[in-house]
């Protein structure tokens, strides 16, 4: 119901009918986004970190990789915030420079993990058949292997280093985002508009990135950023185990791997770039939550 002057939302939320026109996606949106709170904090830390990735060599007050023989494990002073490692390298200085190397780990592998997952999605859930049974039994095969092993048994094959780590993190991705886009798929292909669009000849190509692809979008992107969150993690693990970045990188996992020697005498050299890795992983999981809610169309304003 809708008089002159207001409109009646569904929810029983009554607006006047100059802000209902006015509306739009990204103001509804972010009208529900910025009430969780968490999620907020959450997305101004990635923020940060996004910026002292960018600026981070011209902050950082020591050089990264140049050892300095006469603060051999220091533990944190006003000098050395974060104290100094086996080698007398700042922490803090190496920490600031990883940040850079673990936020291209985690967004180029879930980005590349994210376009072909995507893509099979779609192609899965739109054509069906024996389509779908190729594609959903090669996502059942690497289902099969946890995702840690996987990406162990590829760098295995592959050698290691970053770029085999953003390697084996996105083949791991793939089969989750396929997962997430064909069930959407195949809700969307059974809609009014879309057969709508069938009915005038439009091209399976169109249907598909057109009317299909963009019905997908918030699924993908919740998913999206919780998952880098988690390759994030994969990466300083696979690090940690030797498998990824190689010393002097300052990557968080290699600092966390190098520092194991010393958890008795000199803990710091551990503590830090592990505290760096669980805040990190954890606002993108919060970031995650507060995008599913504000993205949801069933999810109702408290």
């Amino acid at each position: 119901m809708a008089n002159n002057s207001v409109v009646v939302q569904p929810d029983g939320r009554v607006v006047p009918q100059d802000a209902e026109k006015a509306r739009t996606p990204f103001s509804e949106f972010w009208r529900k986004f910025k009430k969780q709170r968490l999620a907020v904090v959450a997305g101004c830390f990635i923020i940060l970190l996004f910026i002292i990735s960018l600026i981070g060599p011209y902050i950082t007050p020591y050089s990264a990789i140049e050892p300095d023989y006469d603060n051999i494990l220091s533990p944190p002073t006003l000098k050395h915030l974060a104290g100094t490692d086996a080698y007398g390298r700042d922490i803090f200085s190496r920490i600031i420079e990883g940040t850079r190397i673990s936020l291209f780990v985690g967004l180029t592998s879930v980005l590349v993990g994210a376009i072909g997952g995507t893509f099979l999605g779609l192609i899965s859930g739109f054509y069906g058949k024996w389509v779908d049974s190729v594609i959903m039994r090669f996502c059942d095969v690497l289902f099969a292997f946890p995702g840690i092993l996987l990406a162990i048994g590829i760098i295995a094959i592959l050698g290691p280093g970053l770029e085999n780590v953003i390697i084996a993190v996105a083949i791991f991705s793939i089969p989750i985002f396929a997962r997430i886009v064909r069930s959407s798929t195949l809700s969307l292909k059974a809609t009014m508009y879309v057969e709508a669009a069938r009915s005038i000849g439009a091209s399976p190509r169109r249907i598909i990135f057109k009317h299909i692809f963009p019905g997908t979008l918030s699924s993908i992107i919740v998913y999206f950023t919780m998952r880098i969150g988690t390759s994030i993690l994969t990466a300083a693990s696979l690090s940690f185990l030797g498998l990824g970045a190689q010393p002097p990188s300052p990557e968080w996992g290699a600092m966390l791997s190098s520092g194991r020697d010393f958890l008795n005498t000199a803990p710091h050299v551990t503590f830090f770039p592990g505290f760096a890795i669980f805040l990190t992983v954890l606002a993108f999981n919060l970031l995650g939550d507060g995008l599913r809610d504000a993205l949801d169309p069933k999810m109702k304003d408290e």
